[in-house]
């Protein structure tokens, strides 16, 4: 038994899909460096978003242990409901990191190690997607690469969802076998696949129904005469999904009705791509060369890169030329082309059609995000085109070839190294909540107005070293019950600002005095005549002060 063991572990350890992991998780590192020298403190704090994902990670793993059923009721914009459903579930990335925070990681750590495990898996799930179909190592590599780490992805490092993408292309994988091969297995893993991409974020599972919606067209004439067997294996993995993901979809859906979050249609217009965004590249190569004039304006970037379009290329030419493989690569080709039009949101009529027909795009708030369908797309044929270029060539040249466009898609898309924001930690005046007595609700001050509640996102990461209910909080939709307290608590230490902390049973204040600048020393003297606040404790480092709120 152990020499199968040892003989099982030397077979893995020489298999292909692990050497892809291992090239993986290194690309991981180079495209985030310096990332990993100080995981710990290294953060992308600067933006509200990151500390936001923070919190998201850190709460999925505290309470998933501990009240499962309570999930959605998270600690932050008390006392609104479901507030985890405001914005990405993280549910899925959160378990991966969950046993480091379960351990005492911070939520900067939890947050980095997730973004650098989101990397590897999109890359390897590339991998598998056109090595399944190539048979190509080299070909599979590249498209793992240009998927992965493409110039959409390494200018949202702070939305770590974006990372978590190894859902579309194993999707895709998915749904062409069930179009050759229908099966009840397939079937099932495509259902699970959805449901995966669901309890990480909403916009994957649109990406992916539209995806899929494309597979079906385009290749009608491979299952139309088989449409039965095609279309049972296909509402198979649809109510599979359904079902998988069925506990998401009640709180998002309350939150829907109840708390009116839906997006207009006019909003996705504000968050659509455009057509200069197509030719903004990011990577140091092409922005210090060519690229920055088309960053004049706030876009998402989406070019691919010079290798990646010539190897497409390529594909699209021998699917023409040669008739090699023709569907596939205009299933494909579809799959970009519906990328490209949906990111441009509402400037096409396409993008308002489908947000009437199809309820979970009213979700949606950043039409742009389509542009991961052309991406995909893009790597795709990017490896299938290489894959055709090493068919019948001297072998040696081929692999040197090969070789050299896994490294130019990676120079080509490569930013670092990044700077970041030293992180020094949860300030230690936080602990003192964890450990008061009884019931505790904390308002942190200044407590600002709907319009900059991005400045809450520090005192959402912090609240994670307490998690007792905080009226402050952000994310991707401000609820209403935020919006008619910060009305009036924006005027603190003004008594207008009391009332509502009265109301909701705020029992304990913090005060940052160093947020009011030249103010800070009229507002804690204001504080000081206040008979109903007792001064707790002051953190020395950040003159933070805590309050003990007892109203008469």
């Amino acid at each position: 038994m152990i020499g199968r063991g040892r003989a099982a572990a030397a077979r893995l350890l020489r298999s292909h899909w692990t050497m892809a992991a291992l090239v993986f998780a290194l690309l991981a590192i180079v495209h985030t460096w310096p990332l990993v020298t100080e995981p710990g403190t290294l953060s992308r704090n600067d933006n509200g978003d990151a500390q936001l994902n923070e919190w998201i990670l850190a709460w999925v793993a505290h309470q998933l242990p501990r009240h499962p059923v309570q999930l959605f009721q998270g600690n932050i914009f008390y006392p609104a409901k479901d507030v985890l459903a405001f914005s990405e579930p993280l549910i899925i990335p959160a378990l991966m990191v969950a046993p480091a925070l379960w351990l005492g990681a911070s939520p900067v750590l939890a947050m980095n190690l997730a973004m650098l495990i989101g990397f590897a898996l999109t890359g390897l799930a590339t991998y598998g997607l056109v090595f399944s179909w190539t048979r190509d190592r080299l070909a599979a590599l590249t498209a793992g690469s240009l998927f992965a780490f493409n110039a959409h992805t390494l200018t949202r490092l702070p939305h770590v969802q974006a990372m978590h993408a190894y859902g579309m292309p194993l999707s895709l994988l998915l749904a062409d076998r069930l179009i050759g091969q229908p099966g009840p297995v397939t079937a099932l893993l495509l259902g699970a696949c959805m449901a995966m991409m669901a309890y990480t974020s909403g916009y994957f599972v649109v990406f992916a129904t539209v995806m899929i919606g494309v597979v079906l067209i385009v290749r009608i004439r491979d299952w139309i005469r088989r449409s039965a067997p095609v279309a049972a294996m296909f509402g198979l993995a649809a109510v599979t999904a359904a079902v998988l993901a069925l506990p998401l979809l009640i709180p998002y859906r309350r939150v829907a009705v109840e708390q009116h979050m839906v997006r207009p249609l006019a909003e996705a217009g504000l968050y659509s791509a455009t057509v200069n965004g197509y030719l903004a590249a990011p990577g140091r190569v092409h922005f210090e060369t060519w690229s920055s004039g088309f960053f004049a304006n706030p876009v998402d970037s989406f070019f691919p890169g010079a290798i990646a379009v010539l190897l497409s290329l390529v594909a699209i030419g021998y699917a023409i030329r040669r008739r090699d493989d023709p569907a596939r690569v205009a299933m494909v080709f579809a799959i970009g082309l519906a990328g490209f039009v949906f990111s441009l949101g509402p400037k096409t009529p396409l993008y308002a059609w489908l947000y009437t027909v199809f309820p979970p795009m009213q979700g949606l708030r950043a039409a742009a995000r389509f542009g991961n369908l052309f991406l995909l797309a893009i790597g795709v044929l990017a490896g299938i085109g290489q894959a055709h270029l090493r068919q019948g060539t001297n072998r040696r040249w081929a692999t040197a070839v090969a070789v050299a466009a896994v490294c130019l898609v990676n120079l080509e898309a490569l930013r670092a190294p990044f700077e970041y924001r030293r992180w020094r930690g949860i300030p230690e005046i936080y602990k003192l909540l964890a450990n008061e007595p009884g019931k505790v609700v904390l308002a942190e001050m200044p407590f600002y107005p709907p319009h900059a509640v991005f400045e809450n996102a520090e005192y959402v990461v912090n609240s994670t070293a307490h998690w007792r209910p905080l009226m402050n909080g952000y994310s991707g939709y401000t609820p209403a019950t935020y919006v008619d307290a910060a009305s009036l608590m924006w005027y603190f230490p003004d008594a207008r600002a009391f009332p509502p902390m009265k109301a909701n049973g705020v029992t304990h204040i913090m005060v940052h005095p160093r947020r009011w600048g030249h103010e800070s020393s009229r507002v804690i003297e204001s504080i000081a005549n206040q008979p109903d606040l007792e001064l707790i404790a002051v953190d020395e480092k950040t003159s933070i002060r805590l309050y003990r709120y007892r109203p008469r």
